[in-house]
């Protein structure tokens, strides 16, 4: 199994708990995805998006490896369904989507569990369904040279301070790299975010990468 175990600890301790939709998730569904009917959310969290999907009367389906964060959704939203599993490995929800969303879970994987995780994206969606990455660390990331090499080049771990601290690996992606991911994919849209720190001064870096990717029939 790939799903971090850290992650579960920091749902247990209650670090890294958003309960606000996030508002590229919010953007991106009105430009480019409005017209779906049901959406697969990978990676919930806690369930931070789900009241926008509900507000907007999507059929909402979501797959988060950590059971404690899944618990807490079912106590908020008892009638959702969301289930725990490592979608990198399967996905066992009979049904196809219009929408598959990713804010930022995908991106805590190593490549070959990334890959993976493509393949079965790629054949739960529907015609024409679309897949919405958000997050997807960069390269450009100022944290991407600070973290231990993992199993491939792009994966990183080890981190004990900053926004990364204590999460296990982070997958970071060039352009290049990006789009040989997503290969079986059309691509809408890529857009490549920097945040940089200006005061107080600051060598930080946030970058990242939101995408939308149809799928190639």
């Amino acid at each position: 199994m790939t799903f971090s175990e850290e992650w579960e600890q920091c749902f247990k301790n209650n670090t890294h708990i958003s309960v606000w939709p996030w508002s590229d998730v919010v953007s991106y569904f009105r430009r480019y995805a409005k017209d779906s009917k049901n959406v697969l959310e990978l990676g919930c969290g806690v369930g931070a998006n789900i009241p926008f999907f509900k507000l907007n009367e999507i059929e909402y389906y979501g797959i988060e490896g950590s059971k404690s964060a899944v618990d807490r959704i079912k106590q908020r939203f008892p009638e959702v369904n969301v289930i725990v599993g490592d979608f990198t490995k399967e996905i066992p929800i009979d049904k196809k989507f219009d929408l598959i969303l990713d804010r930022g879970a995908l991106t805590h994987n190593t490549e070959e569990g990334i890959r993976n995780c493509l393949k079965i994206i790629h054949a739960k969606l529907a015609e024409r369904g679309k897949y919405v990455g958000i997050d997807w660390f960069s390269t450009f990331h100022s944290d991407y040279l600070k973290g231990k090499d993992d199993v491939d080049q792009f994966t990183k771990t080890g981190y004990h301070e900053g926004q990364f601290t204590s999460v296990g690996r982070v997958h970071f992606s060039s352009k290049e790299h990006l789009l040989d991911l997503l290969q079986d994919f059309n691509i809408m849209i890529l857009e490549h975010k920097n945040i940089k720190t200006e005061i107080p001064e600051s060598k930080k870096n946030f970058a990242s990468w939101n995408f939308v990717a149809q799928k190639r029939l």
